[in-house]
């Protein structure tokens, strides 16, 4: 018994830990991450700021300016495999860009019905 319950405990902690895609290039200037927890806590909102301060830091670090994109989250209820997921594109602009500007984010949608 005193194995067995330091045992689960570990197991348990392990599957919480979250994961992460890192930076993945896109196409020229052009970048996504997307991180996921490994539980429903600490939440969508933590989650979607450490990735965006890790795509500032990583232009920053090319001398260039953000420029967020798009960005997609997943929806509760978090349980059974679907935990909290946030991912972003984003851009690393040179400073007087025609493409830098304020984002006007909108949600991408689950659904698109094309007409013919």
């Amino acid at each position: 018994m005193r194995i067995l319950l330091p045992t689960l405990l570990i197991t348990l902690l392990a599957g919480c830990v979250a994961s992460s895609t890192g930076i993945i290039p896109m196409g020229r200037d052009t970048y996504m991450i997307a991180k996921e927890q490994g539980s429903g806590f600490p939440g969508l909102g933590t989650m979607k700021g450490e990735i965006i301060t890790e795509g500032v830091q990583f232009c920053a670090k090319q001398g260039k300016e953000f420029q967020i994109t798009s960005t997609k989250e997943t929806q509760p209820p978090y349980i059974l495999g679907n935990y909290p997921r946030s991912e972003i594109e984003f851009m690393c602009l040179n400073a007087g860009d025609k493409e830098l500007q304020r984002p006007k984010l909108q949600p991408v949608p689950n659904t698109v019905i094309q007409m013919k």
